[in-house]
């Protein structure tokens, strides 16, 4: 019973923590939490031993570009919705602003087809530079593509 408790109360602080895709900026930090739905996949590539693929995903306020790594490639498909938590929002080796799982997040299927998304802005597509007033902090300074680049809008 404690366990349960406990397990409750964990989850009901990841709730209060939800974010919404909008409000993400890049950090060096696992500490995004929130909920989209996987719109789209690209093709799985090969970086060394590690399977990875790139697809967008959106919930209600924005879209992204999302990372995934080795067996997610094959696991998650298009219309699968995510629990993304402790993830973060980061330049890849490719220098492409991605949002993942990273070493410490955890990705899970919550559910398929139901969920109200928007598809612009896309946050991987705009410019972010250091904040004048404090440097560790990232601010938008321009849109580079109001969609996505490398997936074709849904329309």
């Amino acid at each position: 019973m404690r366990q349960d408790r406990e397990e409750s109360l964990h989850s009901n602080e990841l709730v209060r923590r939800m974010q919404f895709l909008k409000d993400i900026v890049p950090a060096a930090q696992n500490n995004i939490n929130t909920k989209f739905i996987l719109l789209d996949k690209g093709r799985i590539t090969m970086e060394g031993q590690n399977k990875t693929c790139l697809a967008l995903v959106a919930d209600e306020t924005a879209a992204v570009h999302f990372q995934l790594w080795g067996d997610e490639c094959d696991y998650f498909e298009s219309g699968d919705i995510i629990h993304l938590i402790d993830g973060i929002f980061s330049y890849n080796r490719s220098s492409s602003l991605v949002l993942r799982a990273g070493r410490r997040g955890k990705i899970e299927k919550v559910g398929e087809f139901t969920m109200v998304f928007v598809e612009t802005p896309n946050m991987s597509e705009i410019r972010w530079v250091p904040d004048p007033n404090n440097p560790k902090i990232y601010v938008q300074e321009s849109i580079i593509a109001p969609h996505s680049r490398m997936f074709t809008p849904m329309l």
